[in-house]
């Protein structure tokens, strides 16, 4: 395979990597702010952290999905999903760490999945076909 080729390969693997990842949790992000916002903030609270911090989530889990959906500061935006998914899974899922679900999966697959797919996107950058690619956080 040619070179030329292969970096066609790569940069929509890039495009498919962040409108997966991207488009996932924020379905994820709108299902958790209409109906667990209450929730996010009980669990907030019970750490003694105030409860206003839950629309945090409302960033990480919606407004940076979008922005790296259509290539915008997507090494940014990528790295505060992850943080997002690392206090979610510390805060509220720590139990489920070492644990298997019903279907013998890892109990935290999904929040593991939106991690490191993140992780993977903030370490390979947006790719050229994204709205913004001069910065070093694309």
């Amino acid at each position: 395979m040619n070179a030329l080729k292969k970096e066609q390969h790569n940069t929509i693997g890039l495009l498919l990597l962040r409108c997966t990842i991207g488009i996932l949790i924020l379905f994820h992000g709108i299902a958790n702010m209409s109906s667990n916002y209450i929730f996010i903030k009980g669990v907030l609270e019970g750490y003694q952290i105030p409860g206003f911090l839950a629309y945090g989530v409302f960033i990480g889990e919606i407004i940076a999905p979008m922005l790296v959906v259509i290539g915008y500061r997507v090494r940014l935006n990528s790295l505060i999903i992850a943080f997002n998914f690392l206090i979610a899974i510390l805060l509220a899922h720590s139990s489920d760490i070492f644990s298997l679900n019903q279907f013998g999966g890892w109990g935290i697959e999904l929040q593991a999945l939106y991690l490191f797919g993140s992780m993977t996107i903030f370490f390979l950058g947006a790719g050229r076909y994204a709205v913004s690619t001069n910065s070093k956080w694309d």
